[in-house]
């Protein structure tokens, strides 16, 4: 069984949900047999590359919100985040361009370090409040995964990998994703936002019963 899941890197629902799906599929007896594919997607693909910004006050300026609701909002998604052990330090989070970090991801997906440098990445932004549209940031946490420094300044001055992120990208939209995280299981079930773990459970157990039958449809719904 196929699991994929688009999310982008600064996106602290996505984090939130990763855990949240990695609980579930702790609790399933099937686990062993679902590979978790790691989609990329681009919350705000108009935000300028190398103008990193405080998250708050982009936050504040594209919403039209007071600094007090604000730190409301990131208080709350904050607080559910801990509760699955991540200890987000949104205050002080970066607001940047993900695309080279997304084609990075690509890269480490060819040594097999795809999901390691996706959850490096997250948590990099949304934990350590690093700049992940730093060059120099982006080959160094590449290197703590495994890969290698030449392989992604390479790819990082050039445009490796463009391609697949935009098709990930078309692909997310062609199932009617307009946000993330967005989770696709076998290219039949889709299920939409950071769920309960009880309500990822439910869908996995569901999938597999299907998959087992010969049921469902070819298509996310």
């Amino acid at each position: 069984m196929q699991l994929e899941v688009w999310s982008d890197i600064v996106c602290p629902w996505c984090y939130l949900g990763k855990r949240r799906l990695e609980e579930a599929l702790g609790q399933f007896e099937h686990a062993d047999e679902v590979e978790v594919v790691w989609r990329s997607f681009q919350l705000d693909p108009s935000y300028p590359k190398g103008q990193p910004r405080p998250v708050p006050e982009d936050l504040a300026e594209k919403l039209g919100a007071s600094p007090a609701r604000v730190a409301a909002m990131q208080g709350h998604v904050t607080a559910l985040a801990a509760e699955v052990g991540l200890d987000y330090h949104l205050d002080k989070s970066i607001m940047a361009n993900t695309f080279d970090a997304h084609r990075l991801t690509h890269l480490a997906r060819e040594y097999g370090l795809g999901a390691e440098l996706h959850e490096r990445l997250m948590r990099a932004n949304l934990v350590e409040a690093e700049n992940v549209d730093d060059a120099d940031t982006l080959v160094r946490l590449a290197g703590e995964v495994g890969v290698p420094a030449e392989a992604a300044r390479r790819v990082l001055a050039g445009d490796e990998y463009a391609g697949d992120v935009e098709a990930d990208i078309r692909q997310a939209r062609a199932f009617g994703a307009n946000g993330v995280p967005f989770f696709v299981l076998d290219r039949r079930y889709g299920i939409s936002g950071a769920q309960p773990t009880e309500a990822f459970l439910a869908a996995l157990k569901q999938a597999h019963q299907d998959s087992a039958s010969g049921a469902g449809t070819a298509a996310a719904r």
